[in-house]
């Protein structure tokens, strides 16, 4: 390509001032009536052009194609219905139209579900499109999608005009589950309220927005089922039975013609705490351990402790006025008869059989603790004698009987093979360190009941291998039965001491139904995708756990065991949503991200996010069930879409291979054409 340039073998500002000393010069001459003024204005004109060197430019120049960019959706929304059909019909369609245009070239850029639950990152990708490409060369844009995009705030600055053409189809409807409020925590026992909603988009059939079906499920067990609105706002009540996480799925039942069911569920994880953990500690008499009871139970601040010493039993007659032995009478018929099923956990100390409680209170304990309560005994020497609670109708739920004798030695406690893997002790034995010999390092207990067990599981033993604490599930409830009234030493420090405080506070807690004590347990944690699965056991062998994915398929691992009672793997889950996990009788769910992912919270297909953008870039929205567009070349700035066509705009991209520059005239020619007009000049002024 030729073209005129100047190249000035002076500065520009030196230029201008000789031209205007040159104008100044000649209008002098034309105002003093010279004749040769214009012969003047020729030679400085001449010595001007000289200074500016005109020149030709000619360059190589070799042309560049333009490029349209084409990014096409492959999120998880596209998957639905025919959409991946008609989004491969559709590439297939443009790429022939780019083919027959000129000088034309077309980038692919194909866009999959973002990190996460990130959604559809359609404008990030094209952002990265560009970036890759010389933004001179940008012709169009093309956005292969169903609208559903998450991040329309990051659309870049595109030079050209953008278009989109739009998956699905104008008859398309379907319906979500939506949960609008639920709380991270909630009470156990006590009612929390969640707000729903069950809602349908698109072009719904007039029969099926009418009611819908929704179903519950907590901790994936039994499914109650309700007829709810549609499209309204639901306050739905919800108890918690137990402690830790409960999760509680929503779901409504596919109907036919909706997108997916991939949103017609919810999963909410709530956390239940317990208000108050209410604790009867009845203590037979003073001792030094009664203090060990009373601290444990009153450093926890969630345990509401009522605690009652017996000072003077019924048979000691000494005078002494009750006013001055006890502040008040211990109210039994209320605490044992009456308001016994408000308490969580009943603690009898070193109590013995004196006539204070008759049988019939027993027995209430005893029903008590089948329909869900806990009683914890720490027997003393009275245990052994004919005085025991275990003569009364309570002994028909403690798990060991007492042989009447009683080891006045010192003793080590050690764990028995069961409990090293019952959560209550399990790893009590190493808190303080390494075993020496293969006996932890606590100190020694003065005192022991022989004890003869008849249920529940062993955990600790003590003199002779004798059992030293037992542990028995009772119909609902739980009993924990010690033989010793010596723990006290362990947080004395005598000998060293021992992990008393801990063993204490998991026996009170497993008693309350604490879910992170109990024997057998299969748990699940996350981390993102990557799926921790627990199953905790007191069996020495557990088999596969069988995980059910959200879309149905099962997979079955097997668990390794990692302590004893404890078996454990990894798995690395292959999407978000609700998973269902199984080993024998025990179940879990866990949920990775939402039951529903970011891709299915809309599922009809809308360019409402995408048109303002096309607007701006007078681009065009086109459905491709509507069949595929013409592509034609307009203007820049000229509207890029019509009926059944797009538009990109050409570039006219080129790039420079060579330039070569030629002065037009000589310097010494213009020099020769300024003296001929000066001497023309004076020659017609008559000065020979």
């Amino acid at each position: 390509m030729d073209s005129v340039i100047f190249d000035p073998l002076v500065s520009r500002a030196v230029l201008a001032g000789l031209a205007a000393l040159a104008c100044g010069i000649v209008a002098l001459s034309l105002w003093r009536g010279l004749s040769g003024w214009w012969l003047r204005g020729l030679a400085a004109l001449a010595l001007l052009v000289a200074l500016a060197n005109p020149s030709l430019q000619q360059e190589d120049r070799t042309p560049l194609s333009d490029i349209v960019i084409l990014v096409v959706d492959e999120s998880a929304s596209q998957g639905i219905s025919d959409r991946a059909a008609q989004v491969a019909e559709a590439r297939d369609a443009i790429e022939r139209e780019i083919a027959s245009l000129d000088n034309t070239e077309l980038r692919v850029v194909r866009l999959g579900d973002g990190a996460g639950d990130q959604g559809t990152l359609l404008m990030s990708a094209l952002s990265e499109a560009m970036a890759e490409e010389p933004r001179a060369r940008l012709a169009g844009a093309i956005l292969l999608t169903d609208g559903r995009l998450h991040d329309v705030e990051s659309a870049p600055d595109l030079p050209a005009p953008l278009h989109v053409l739009l998956s699905g189809h104008d008859t398309d409807w379907d319906r979500r589950l939506v949960v609008t409020n639920a709380p991270a925590f909630a009470i156990i026992d006590e009612p929390v309220t969640l707000t729903l909603r069950v809602e349908d988009q698109g072009a719904v059939p007039g029969a099926a927005s009418e009611a819908a079906e929704l179903r519950i499920a907590v901790d994936g067990g039994a499914t109650q089922t309700f007829r709810v609105p549609v499209n309204e706002d639901l306050e739905l009540p919800v108890t918690l039975s137990h402690g830790g996480m409960n999760v509680i799925q929503f779901s409504t039942p596919e109907i036919d013609g909706e997108l997916t069911d991939r949103n017609n569920a919810a999963v909410v994880q709530i956390n239940g705490v317990r208000d108050r953990l209410r604790v009867l500690l009845v203590s037979g008499e003073p001792h030094p351990g009664e203090r060990t009871w009373r601290n444990l139970l009153k450093s926890d601040s969630s345990v509401d402790l009522v605690h009652f010493t017996i000072l003077r039993p019924p048979e000691k007659q000494d005078g002494v006025p009750v006013s001055e032995l006890s502040l008040i009478a211990f109210p039994t018929r209320e605490l044992f008869l009456e308001k016994i099923d408000e308490f969580d956990l009943i603690v009898f100390d070193r109590y013995k059989r004196r006539g204070i409680l008759p049988s019939l209170y027993f027995d209430n304990i005893r029903q008590y603790v089948e329909r869900g309560g806990a009683v914890l005994v720490a027997a003393g020497p009275d245990f052994a004698g004919a005085d025991s609670i275990y003569r009364s109708p309570l002994g028909d739920v403690l798990p060991a009987a007492p042989t009447a004798r009683v080891f006045e030695q010192g003793f080590l406690p050690r764990l028995t093979d069961m409990g090293q893997r019952h959560p209550v002790t399990e790893g009590l034995d190493t808190a303080q360190g390494p075993l020496v010999d293969g006996l932890p390092g606590w100190g020694r207990w003065m005192r022991q009941i022989e004890l003869s067990p008849v249920a529940g599981q062993v955990v600790m033993q003590g003199v002779n291998d004798t059992p030293l604490l037992v542990l028995d599930r009772v119909g609902e409830g739980r009993v924990a039965l010690l033989g010793s009234d010596q723990a006290w030493l362990w947080s004395r420090g005598f000998e060293g001491g021992g992990p008393q405080l801990e063993l204490l506070r998991r026996l009170a807690h497993w008693m309350m139904k604490e879910p992170e004590l109990d024997e057998e347990a299969l748990t699940a944690s996350a981390e993102g995708q990557r799926m921790t699965i627990l199953r905790r056991t007191l069996a020495d062998s557990v088999g596969n756990v069988e995980i059910t994915a959200p879309d149905g398929s099962v997979t079955s691992l097997e668990l390794e065991q990692v302590a004893p009672g404890r078996f454990a793997t990894e798995w690395q889950a292959p999407e978000i949503g609700l998973y269902r996990l199984r080993e024998g009788e025990q179940e879990a769910v866990i949920a990775l991200g939402p039951a529903a992912p970011r891709e299915f919270e809309q599922t009809v297909a809308s360019a409402s996010l995408l048109q303002p953008l096309v607007d701006l870039r007078r681009g065009g929205v086109m459905s491709i069930e509507d069949g595929a567009p013409d592509l034609r070349r307009v203007r820049e700035g000229r509207p890029a879409a019509g009926r059944g066509w797009l538009g990109i705009t050409p570039r006219g991209a080129y790039l420079t291979a060579d330039v070569t520059v030629i002065p037009l005239v000589s310097a010494w020619l213009f020099l020769l054409l300024a003296a001929l007009f000066s001497v023309a000049a004076w020659l017609r002024e008559g000065r020979r």
